[in-house]
């Protein structure tokens, strides 16, 4: 995750209560605290705090490719990426869209880096490229990792007082309209509690 979030500094949490931790991050002037939750090895779920008020994003991760899965890969750029958001066209894909964005620094002009987040059917298409022009054209490569987000809760707080925060959005699966409805990328997709 260090290599996608520029400016990020990895932590194991240890025996860090999670009130202790967004204390010494708030200290520090962090500006957002990212959990990665793993199964096995294997990432399901990604909660974005921003600092210090919030709003607080919670996400589960599926389909999950990592850096060292891809065949054939390079070395990868350290430059700030470009941000590519496709199909955010609801007020909570907008939302959703200013929580992501706000993760990463303003690239440079000459930075070679594309991130991309594509919505299709209210799940999240993370992909990672670098480009370069070959005679007038533009060639992609893959550098990964790869996965698919699902949005299933905003909390307008942060994660020590996430008890006496207000919910944004929930995600309501079990309700009979649920199947059919795109909360993303129609216009109907804003529900507030």
């Amino acid at each position: 995750m260090r290599l996608i979030f520029p400016n990020t500094q990895r932590m194991n949490r240890g025996n860090y209560e999670m009130k202790q931790l967004i204390h010494a991050c708030r200290a520090n002037d962090v500006t957002d605290f990212i959990i990665v939750h793993e199964h096995r090895g294997v990432p399901d779920g990604l909660v974005i705090c921003h600092l210090p008020y919030g709003p607080t994003a919670y996400f589960t991760l599926s389909d999950v490719v990592m850096r060292h899965d891809i065949p054939d890969i390079g070395t990868m750029s350290e430059q700030y990426p470009h941000l590519i958001f496709h199909n955010f066209k609801t007020n909570l894909g907008t939302r959703v869209m200013s929580i992501l964005k706000y993760l990463f620094p303003v690239p440079k002009e000459d930075s070679k880096r594309v991130i991309t987040f594509a919505n299709h059917d209210d799940y999240v298409s993370f992909r990672h490229h670098t480009y370069r022009k070959v005679d007038k054209e533009i060639e992609l490569s893959e550098v990964g990792p790869r996965f698919q987000l699902r949005l299933y809760q905003i909390k307008l707080g942060t994660l020590d007082n996430i008890d006496a925060a207000d919910t944004e959005w929930a995600l309501r699966p079990y309700m009979n309209t649920t199947v059919k409805r795109r909360f993303l990328s129609d216009e109907d997709g804003w529900e507030q509690e």
